[in-house]
């Protein structure tokens, strides 16, 4: 099997062709939305952080930021900063190039004069962007390259019974044919994390699936907080949640049944193929981020309570199999899964049908959130001790 992506100077291959308008500070945020909005294929986001940090966050910052940059579905980045900021714009560019060598440019408010003086020269070089990645043309590669990020968010009862189940017969496909699923949130693991380490590829995969666990609780014990006071969330109770041993066993099967090879850090790069859990906290939006940033070309959103989010860089397909839930979120919600709790089909069947949808969203059909522009900003960054 086979989809039709853009392959990048790298060796890595894109299912969208942006050209990233990258802030490396705050400060630089509305610059950067503007240049966007008058480009096609020109994407921005909002970055909350790159000044006012202590090492450790900046780092994280810097980590994404770069990640977001590198991931295939980019064809070249324009960054720009304001000058006197913590995150320098040298500092970034050195780190970018050190991840990828597609096309970098960069500008500083304060050196350029101002605002508009930026937003006029930015212009000008995203629209050289632009013309150059107008030339690359889709060609055909094996599944192998294609990594997915599965992704829950407002879960209730049906996403541990059919929507979570349904996205690991993808990953247990998608892995079969070589190619790459992540998945996330080390919170909602906690309970659960026995069972993964007994599917793990090594006796090092397995250590570090119970030191990640132990190294979040221990991190929010330290400031006197426990995971439980935001796990399970209010609004996974309201969908029948009682417990997070509960949550987790309905998380987990998002990764299917095969073996885990390699736990990445947060918004790192996988070095296997196969499934692959990233070290994130369990906040959903945090946690596409993330996986965006660590090279997912696709991302699977699986909701109970519907979601609207999505994502600047890769395409989030959103699935559900709560009936009111597709309803009330269709404006939100790309597919319905419901037939399996109605017993009409079985959730193996409706997991290769969903592998299929990911094959032409890698082809370049817009999922919801693409068409309606829902979430194309929205990114949040982890912090040294934040989110549950």
């Amino acid at each position: 099997m086979k989809f039709q992506g853009y392959p990048r100077p790298d060796g890595k291959i894109g299912t969208r062709n942006h050209i990233l308008i990258l802030p490396t500070v705050a400060c630089a945020n509305e610059t950067c939305r503007i240049i966007a909005e008058n480009l096609p294929e020109a994407v921005s986001l909002v970055n909350q952080n790159g000044c006012g940090e202590v090492n450790v966050n900046r780092k994280i910052t810097q980590t994404v930021l770069s990640g977001l940059a590198a991931n295939p579905n980019v064809f070249g980045t324009l960054m720009i900063g304001l000058g006197c900021e913590l995150n320098q714009i040298e500092d970034m560019s050195e780190i970018i190039r050190s991840k990828t060598n597609k096309p970098l440019e960069g500008l500083l408010i304060q050196e350029e004069g101002g605002t508009l003086n930026t937003i006029n020269k930015g212009l000008r070089i995203a629209q050289n962007l632009v013309r150059e990645a107008s030339s690359c043309q889709r060609e055909p590669f094996d599944l192998s390259h294609l990594t997915v990020g599965i992704e829950c968010g407002g879960s209730d009862s049906t996403s541990g019974l059919v929507a979570n189940p349904v996205a690991g017969r993808l990953s247990d496909l998608l892995v079969d044919l070589g190619g790459t699923a992540m998945f996330s949130e080390t919170t909602e693991i906690i309970g659960a994390e026995h069972l993964l380490a007994e599917r793990a590829a090594s006796p090092e995969v397995s250590r570090k699936i119970f030191e990640i666990v132990e190294r979040r609780e221990k991190q929010l014990q330290s400031v006197n907080e426990d995971v439980r006071s935001g796990q399970p969330s209010p609004g996974n109770k309201e969908g029948g949640l009682s417990t997070i041993e509960e949550k987790s066993l309905g998380c987990i099967h998002k990764g299917g049944t095969s073996p885990v090879m390699e736990i990445v850090e947060y918004a790192e790069n996988p070095e296997s193929k196969g499934l692959v859990i990233m070290d994130t906290p369990g906040y959903d939006v945090l946690s596409v981020t993330a996986k965006v940033a660590g090279g997912c070309q696709v991302i699977i959103f699986t909701t109970g309570r519907g979601n609207p989010i999505g994502n600047p860089i890769a395409p989030v397909l959103k699935v559900t199999a709560n009936k009111d839930t597709f309803v009330k979120m269709k404006d939100n919600t790309d597919l319905y899964f419901g037939e399996v709790l109605e017993g009409k089909r079985s959730i193996n069947d409706v997991g290769d049908d969903l592998l299929e949808e990911v094959i032409l969203i890698a082809n370049g059909k817009r999922t919801k959130a693409e068409v309606y522009g829902f979430g194309f900003t929205e990114t949040v960054m982890s912090r040294a001790c934040d989110y549950v």
